[in-house]
């Protein structure tokens, strides 16, 4: 609900990130259903009597009031909805994960509905399922979607043939799968399996998985433009203690 003064009314949002403001105050990056990434400030909510302190968390389901219509907005309420259990040990690392995917990968006030329920809906796996690599494979297959980038998965990238199952392929970016005889440049080497386990959300098949993993990699890495995901970095040295 909006009134005169672009004041936004107990909007259904996430907390993505947040940092020291000045003496008191905290920086939020907020993904919101109906207005998307939103920067917001805090104001006193590092105080020890301020009403915001351990409400203001991340992973959990708020309800956030508003206001101001320049890049910054000022947040005049905020109230925990619960319902979502905490993410804890590697659970808690793939939702920081998720996040930052998030932060760099969306624009500002761009709104994605069903992004952000699918977000909210793979918090939740995350918190009762064990198989985190699975869900995560699925959450960035559907940011790419909504982001304009949808794989292809079923069809190759040349006459629209239809990916064989017993058959290797070679996956380019910018086209899809490729023949496996197609020495494109960049390409990955993929199989027609793992592809259409891909496109069903199986990932059972450890190859499927590490392949997946693979490819995964390669499109987020093109479409981050060279910028390096601390959390995956340190998922990567935590997996070599």
């Amino acid at each position: 609900m909006t009134t005169r003064q672009n004041r936004q009314q107990d909007e259904l949002a996430f907390v993505l990130h947040s940092h020291p403001f000045r003496e008191t105050s905290l920086l939020l990056d907020v993904y919101s259903r109906e207005h998307g990434r939103l920067a917001i400030v805090a104001r006193g909510a590092r105080r020890p009597r301020s009403a915001l302190r351990g409400v203001l968390m991340g992973f959990q389901p708020l309800r956030l009031s508003w206001f101001g219509k320049g890049e910054v907005r000022t947040l005049h309420s905020a109230d925990w909805q619960g319902g979502q259990p905490y993410l804890q040990g590697t659970a808690l690392m793939c939702g920081f994960y998720l996040n930052e995917l998030l932060v760099n990968l969306l624009a500002r006030d761009d709104a994605h509905e069903q992004l952000f329920d699918y977000y909210q809906a793979t918090l939740y796996r995350l918190a009762h399922e064990t198989d985190h690599a699975a869900t995560l494979r699925c959450f960035e297959k559907h940011l790419l979607q909504e982001l304009g980038y949808a794989l292809a998965l079923e069809t190759e990238a040349l006459g629209d043939e239809p990916v064989q199952i017993e058959k290797n392929y070679r996956y380019l970016v910018e086209r899809g799968p490729l023949p496996e005889a197609d020495e494109a440049q960049g390409a990955l080497k993929i199989s027609g399996k793992t592809l259409l386990a891909m496109a069903a959300d199986d990932y059972r098949d450890p190859v499927v998985a590490q392949q997946s993993k693979q490819l995964m990699r390669m499109l987020l890495n093109h479409h981050l433009g060279g910028k390096t995901l601390h959390t995956r970095e340190l998922i990567k040295d935590l997996q070599k203690l």
